[in-house]
C-alpha cells in the first residue's frame, strides 16, 4: 500500500481518482511532478531508473521525503553500496527497509557504520545479504549505541560469535538499554552458564540476551526445574525450548506421548535427551510415536533411549529406509537384520552404497523402494 502522508491535497485527489479512472492518469510520477514540483519527481526518476524500484513503490518512498531537493545522495549511496560487492536485490532490500538512509551523508554517516561489520569480517555479499534485511541498524546512532553495544559483545563473546548473533536477530547490535544487556550477560553467568554454554546460547538465542531479567530469570528457573544441568551441553538446547514455548503448550506435548503409554518422568527424560524434539510440531510427533511404535515395533523403552529418532525425517528418511529394510528381510538378504534405529544412523549416501548396490541383483528394487515416497508422498502420508 502507498504511504500518503506528506502529499499534498492534490496528489491525494488524483490518487483517490486511479481506483475508479485508470485509464484518465497518465503516471504517478507524472502527478509527483505537477504537485510538487521537479525535485520529487527527479527522485522518482531516480528511484524507477537506478533503484528500479516499480513506479507505485517509488512514488510511496518519494512521498516520504517531499522536502528533499536533490536526487544526488540516492545516487552516490546506490554506487556506494554496488561497490561494497551488495547484489541489486540487496541494495534495494536495504533501502526498503530503511528509506531514510537514502538522504544520509555516506561519507560522514553510513561508512563508519559499514566499517564497524567489515572488522567483524562481514564484508561483499554477506554484508548485503545481512544488512538487507537489517538495514534498521544502519538509522542507529553510532556513537550512542553501536559501538558501545558491539564493545559489551566483544568484551564476553568472539567476533565470529557476534556476527553470527547479529545475524540472527540484529536487535542484539543496538536495540533496548546497554544496561539490559549487561545484567543478563551476569545473570547468565552467576547461575553457571559460562563459557561455551554462554557462547552457544548467544548464537542460537541471541534475543533472550534482551529480555526483562524477570523474565530471563523465570526461563532459567523453567530449565532447571526440568532437570537439566548446566553443566550438560544440552542445557541451552533446553533453554532455547523453554523459551519459546509455555508450561502448557509443553504439557500438551507430553500428553501425546502419554497418550502412547510413556509415563510423565519418561517424557521428561526424553526432553533432557533431546529438547528439540519438543519444537517440532503436535501432528509431526503423534504421526513419529506412532510409526515406530505400531509399524517398526520399536518397544518404549528404545525411544525413551533414543528419542533423537523422532527428529528425522518421516518422508525423507525413515519410511524410504523401512521400506527398504523389510523388501531385504522379505528376501532373505540379511545374515542378521539390523536395528532399525541403526540404520537411520547412514548418511542417505552411506545408506544407498551398504543397503542398496551391495545387492546388484535387487538393486533396482531397492531403490525403487527407497525413491519410491519422494515420487509419491501422498502414498507416505497413508503409512502413517
Amino acid at each position: 500500500m502507498i504511504s500518503l502522508k506528506g502529499m499534498p491535497t492534490s496528489l491525494l485527489s488524483y490518487r483517490r481518482l486511479i481506483p475508479l479512472r485508470p485509464f484518465f492518469i497518465a503516471s504517478f510520477s507524472t502527478l509527483v511532478e505537477r504537485s510538487t514540483g521537479s525535485s520529487t519527481a527527479a527522485l522518482v526518476d531516480c528511484l524507477i531508473t537506478t533503484f528500479e524500484f516499480p513506479e507505485t513503490q517509488a512514488v510511496s518512498i518519494a512521498a516520504r521525503f517531499l522536502r528533499r531537493k536533490s536526487s544526488q545522495k540516492p545516487q552516490a549511496l546506490y554506487a556506494y553500496l554496488r561497490d561494497l560487492g551488495f547484489s541489486h536485490d540487496h541494495v534495494q532490500s536495504t533501502i526498503s527497509g530503511a528509506p531514510q538512509i537514502l538522504f544520509g551523508n555516506v561519507d560522514k554517516n553510513l561508512k563508519p557504520k559499514i566499517e564497524l561489520f567489515q572488522k567483524l569480517g562481514l564484508e561483499g555479499p554477506r554484508l548485503g545479504k545481512f544488512l538487507s534485511k537489517n538495514s534498521a541498524v544502519l538509522t542507529a546512532s553510532l556513537e550512542k549505541r553501536m559501538r558501545p553495544r558491539l564493545q559489551i559483545l566483544r568484551d564476553n563473546f568472539s567476533e565470529k560469535d557476534v556476527v553470527r548473533a547479529a545475524e540472527r536477530c540484529n536487535w542484539i547490535i543496538y536495540k533496548f538499554p546497554d544496561s539490559r544487556l549487561l545484567s543478563n550477560i551476569a545473570l547468565l553467568k552467576s547461575c553457571g552458564i559460562v563459557g561455551s554454554q554462554l557462547s552457544m546460547l548467544l548464537r542460537m538465542l541471541p534475543r533472550v540476551f534482551l529480555t526483562k531479567e524477570s523474565e530471563l530469570r523465570g526461563i532459567v528457573s523453567r530449565t532447571l526445574d526440568f532437570g537439566f544441568s548446566v553443566e550438560s551441553r544440552m542445557f541451552v538446547h533446553g533453554l532455547y525450548t523453554v523459551s519459546g514455548w509455555s508450561d502448557a503448550t509443553l504439557d500438551r506435548k507430553f500428553a501425546i506421548f502419554e497418550g502412547f503409554g510413556f509415563s510423565r518422568g519418561e517424557c521428561i527424560a526424553m526432553f533432557r535427551i533431546a529438547p528439540a524434539m519438543m519444537r517440532l510440531s503436535s501432528e509431526k510427533l503423534r504421526s513419529g510415536v506412532d510409526f515406530f511404535l505400531n509399524t517398526v515395533n520399536l518397544t518404549k523403552e528404545a525411544v525413551v533411549r533414543r528419542p533423537g529418532l523422532l527428529m528425522y525425517s518421516m518422508e525423507e528418511r525413515v519410511i524410504p529406509r523401512y521400506r527398504v529394510v523389510e523388501i531385504m528381510e522379505s528376501k532373505g538378504l540379511f545374515k542378521k537384520k539390523p536395528k532399525f534405529s541403526n540404520v537411520l544412523n547412514y548418511t542417505t549416501e552411506q545408506f544407498v552404497q551398504k543397503f542398496v548396490f551391495m545387492y546388484l541383483d535387487h538393486a533396482e528394487e531397492l531403490l525403487m523402494a527407497h525413491n519410491g515416497h519422494n515420487v509419491d508422498s501422498s502414498e507416505g502420508a497413508t503409512c502413517l
